[in-house]
């Protein structure tokens, strides 16, 4: 059985974080980092529908998303040797690695690459524009790759950029999500 509790007691805490500092970037980072990377500790608890892969390329399920989109929390899986395209975010991000391992390389304004490192299971990354918004994701490993994402905004709804790596041309894009439905956090009926 999914222990959903794991999951409802990260929203709660990520939703007083917002309450309190939601419009303070580095405070939501630090502080959601924490609670990010609690979460991910254990892998009990999200449902299978929401952790599967597909061969046509690595998937984005909403998990939730506050009702004032100050925040969405997303789970992204990735076969091996899916990746995305050099993108940005345009909000705060915190991605954490929960099964396998996935690869971030970064890019400059300028769309040159900057940086490359490894995201282990049980690491957290972060990216915004303050920081550092740009990079390309890929799962370069051989077992399939699930991470949890936490965006300052509805990030399926938020308009972005991919960018050509030849010549920098910019395209803007829309993510939306791979599901209809999001995880029923609220039917305490079988815990009880």
């Amino acid at each position: 059985m999914t222990n959903l509790a794991r999951l409802r007691s990260f929203i709660r805490d990520m939703t007083r974080l917002a309450d309190r500092h939601g419009e303070d970037e580095q405070r939501m980072l630090d502080e959601g980092d924490k609670l990010l990377r609690s979460l991910i500790e254990r892998d009990d608890w999200l449902p299978e529908e929401f952790a599967r892969p597909s061969a046509e390329g690595y998937r984005q399920y909403l998990l939730h998303c506050d009702p004032m989109e100050r925040f969405s929390v997303v789970s992204f899986v990735w076969m091996p040797g899916q990746r995305t395209p050099v993108h940005d975010h345009t909000v705060w991000g915190l991605v954490g690695v929960m099964r396998g391992e996935e690869t971030c390389e970064e890019y400059s304004r300028e769309i040159k690459p900057t940086a490359r490192h490894p995201v282990r299971r049980g690491q957290v990354d972060r990216v915004s524009p303050r920081i550092g918004d740009i990079h390309v994701v890929a799962n370069e490993g051989g077992e399939v790759a699930v991470s949890i994402h936490v965006y300052g905004a509805n990030i399926g709804a938020v308009r972005r950029h991919t960018y050509d790596p030849e010549n920098g041309a910019r395209r803007d894009f829309v993510s939306g999500y791979a599901n209809a439905s999001i995880p029923n956090l609220w039917d305490r009926s079988r815990e009880a």
